[in-house]
């Protein structure tokens, strides 16, 4: 019986779960942590809530839209409403310094999908596997999230209470995942960037860059950043 199991089993059935507090790890509590973050209805976001968070932040609303649209990969949450997630082994081994076969290690890699061939993402598998071994909020900022594939690591410098509640968040409502992607932009000092995308690729390299690195030329992300705002209105 640990605290740390205590106070996770706690907060899962605070979202829904419906746990024994008794400290003890096992596979109902490993379960509670996948399906916590499970929402087959989550409202999409909406033309005018996009507006409203470019108007927050100050963006222009056609640049933000176009860098979205590619910056994005895609649903925020996959077939069967698990958040999107991707879990980073390295960053965990960075984390603890232990190796630990998928869940930890120096090398990025192993991001196998569904390998047991039960439906469910293989990243939220091991990220509850290092939630037993580690805790929820070390796992968490050991992965990416959302529509934006945003690392969980990035939780306090985005200005959220928790790495937990920052996760939790974009898992009810795709509203939440713009929000971060905001909320990313200005922390990255990347607003004048942005609010200088129009259609003519040059002037789209520098928020590319700096969303990408400086390897985005080999993705032509300015290139698809320009033609996204070229389509846009």
């Amino acid at each position: 019986m640990t605290q740390r199991v205590r106070n996770l089993q706690t907060w899962l059935n605070d979202r829904g779960a419906a746990l024994v507090v008794d400290g003890k790890w096992g596979p109902k509590t490993r379960s509670a942590v996948i399906e916590t973050f499970r929402n087959r209805a989550a409202p999409a976001i909406s033309e005018p809530d996009i507006i409203a968070l470019a108007n927050r932040h100050d963006f222009d609303v056609r640049a933000m839209k176009a860098v979205a649209k590619v910056e994005s990969g895609g649903s925020g949450w996959d077939n069967a409403g698990l958040l999107a997630c991707l879990y980073e082994r390295h960053y965990m081994f960075r984390r603890v310094g232990i190796a630990s076969g998928l869940l930890s290690a120096p090398k990025p890699g192993g991001y196998t999908i569904d390998a047991n061939s039960n439906g469910v993402n293989d990243s939220w598998e091991k990220l509850a596997d290092a939630t037993g071994l580690w805790g929820l909020n070390v796992a968490l900022e050991c992965a990416s999230f959302g529509r934006f594939q945003i690392m969980g690591a990035h939780w306090k410098a985005l200005g959220y209470p928790s790495v937990a509640d920052f996760v939790w968040g974009m898992s009810r409502r795709e509203v939440a995942h713009y929000e971060a992607f905001c909320r990313y932009i200005v922390a990255n000092r990347l607003a004048d960037a942005l609010n200088r995308v129009d259609g003519n690729p040059e002037n789209c390299r520098a928020i590319a860059k700096g969303y990408n690195g400086s390897g985005y030329a080999a993705g032509r992300y300015h290139e698809k950043i320009a033609a996204a705002w070229r389509a846009g209105r």
